[in-house]
C-alpha cells in the first residue's frame, strides 16, 4: 500500500507538472517600465544572466548578473544560487552564440517552479512566461528549460535538453509503413521505360551577402530580403533588404518584367496575440520573362527555401506564388496565414419540383371479365 501510495504521488506531481507546461491563458501581466528600459541595457556585451519575478501583478527586476567567464562556468556560478525553494522565477541567461554560425545575442528563457512552491505562483509564472518573451523579444530567446528541480537545472540537464530537441520525433507504425511505401515508389526497378525523378530542383550557391541578409533576417535585424538569381554567374545574389517595411509597401518592391523572391516578416495582431510571421514569396510576372528565366526560378525554388530551413533554421510560416505586387495586401496575407474555416456545413437542400405539372394521372387496373 505504501508503495502503492508512493507511485500515486509521484504520478500526481508529473500530471502537475504537465498542466502547468500547458497552460496558454495570458494572466494580462506585464512588464514594469523599469524592467522594459533594462531589457534594452541587458543585451550589451557585458551582460550575463537577469533574474525576474513577480510582485504586485506585475514583472520586475529580481537581481543580474556580468559576464566574468565562458557561458558554462558563469552558469553553474550564477545561474544555480538563483534556484530558491519554494520561489518561482524567471532566469534570462546569454550563451554567447553557443552552436557553429551563430553570431551571438542568443538567450536561454530559464523557468524556475519548484515543486513545493504554492500552486497559484506555478500557474502565474507559466501564464505569463509567453508575455515576457514577447516584451524581451522573441527572436533574441533560442531555447526554453523548465525545471522544477535543481537537477532539472544543471549545465547537464540542459545539454542533454538540447540534443533531444535535435533528435527526429518518433514515428508510430503506420507513418513508418507509408515512408517505406514512398521509398519503394522512389527507388523501384520495374523496366526499360520507367520513369525515375532525376532532378529535384536546380541549387545554385548564395553569395556572401545574401548570407548575411538571410542570416540577419533570421535574428530579427531586417524585416524584408529580396533575392535575385544571376544567370550569368549562375548564383544567388542580394537585389535588396529593408529594416522596416510597412505592409502598403510591399507591392512597391515587386518588379514588373522579373522574377524575383521575397521573404517578409509580417508583424501582425490575431486573435489577441501578436505574431511575427515569416512569409516567403515568389514573385513571377507572367510570360513577360523568358522562358529561361522562369524555369531557373521555379526550379530554385524548393532548394533556396530549403536552405533557409535547414542551414539558418527559419521558421517559414507560409509560402505564396503572385503574378504582380499588387496581390500583396495585408488581407492577401492575412487569408494565407489564417484561412477561415468552415465549421457548420449545411445539409443538401432538395429544389422544389415545377409548378403547374396538371393533376396527377391514375392508372386503373383493367376489369377482367369471366
Amino acid at each position: 500500500l505504501c508503495h502503492n501510495d508512493t507511485t500515486l504521488g509521484h504520478l500526481c506531481l508529473r500530471l502537475e507538472k504537465l498542466d502547468i507546461l500547458k497552460m496558454s491563458h495570458q494572466t494580462g501581466i506585464k512588464a514594469s517600465s523599469e524592467l522594459q528600459e533594462f531589457f534594452s541595457v541587458c543585451k550589451m556585451k557585458d551582460m550575463r544572466t537577469l533574474a525576474i519575478i513577480i510582485e504586485n501583478e506585475m514583472l520586475v527586476r529580481h537581481s543580474w548578473s556580468s559576464a566574468l567567464g565562458d557561458w558554462e562556468e558563469d552558469y553553474n556560478n550564477q545561474v544555480m544560487p538563483l534556484l530558491e525553494e519554494k520561489t518561482p522565477r524567471y532566469i534570462l541567461f546569454r550563451l554567447d552564440g553557443t552552436e557553429k554560425g551563430s553570431l551571438g545575442d542568443e538567450w536561454l528563457l530559464i523557468l524556475w517552479c519548484p515543486e513545493d512552491s504554492p500552486i497559484r505562483q506555478k500557474m502565474l509564472f507559466a501564464s505569463t512566461k509567453a508575455t515576457l518573451k514577447r516584451q524581451f523579444g522573441s527572436t533574441q530567446v533560442k531555447d526554453e528549460l523548465f525545471a522544477s528541480s535543481k537537477d532539472e537545472a544543471t549545465i547537464a540537464a540542459y545539454k542533454k535538453h538540447m540534443q533531444g530537441s535535435k533528435v527526429p520525433a518518433p514515428l508510430t507504425m503506420r507513418e513508418e509503413e507509408l515512408q517505406e511505401v514512398r521509398r519503394q515508389e522512389v527507388n523501384t526497378d520495374v523496366g526499360i521505360d520507367t520513369k525515375h525523378q532525376t532532378l529535384a530542383g536546380v541549387s545554385f550557391p548564395l553569395t556572401t551577402s545574401a548570407v548575411a541578409a538571410l542570416t540577419a533576417f533570421t535574428q530579427g535585424n531586417l524585416q524584408y530580403v529580396r533575392l535575385k538569381i544571376d544567370l550569368s554567374l549562375e548564383e544567388i545574389d542580394l537585389d535588396a533588404q529593408e529594416t522596416t517595411l510597412s505592409v502598403d509597401r510591399l507591392k512597391d518592391q515587386v518588379p514588373e518584367t522579373s522574377a524575383r523572391y521575397h521573404l517578409y516578416r509580417y508583424d501582425h495582431n490575431w486573435e489577441g496575440d501578436y505574431l511575427h510571421s515569416v512569409v516567403f514569396v515568389y514573385s513571377m510576372p507572367g510570360y513577360s520573362c523568358p522562358i529561361k528565366e522562369r524555369m531557373v526560378y521555379s526550379s530554385s525554388k524548393n532548394p533556396v527555401t530549403d536552405y533557409m530551413q535547414a542551414t539558418l533554421d527559419l521558421n517559414i510560416s507560409k509560402k505564396v506564388e503572385i503574378g504582380e505586387g499588387s496581390e500583396l495586401t495585408e488581407e492577401f496575407l492575412k487569408e494565407e496565414l489564417h484561412p477561415a474555416q468552415c465549421l457548420h456545413k449545411p445539409k443538401f437542400s432538395k429544389p422544389k419540383g415545377p409548378t403547374c405539372r396538371g393533376n396527377k394521372r391514375l392508372t386503373k387496373a383493367p376489369i377482367q371479365q369471366d
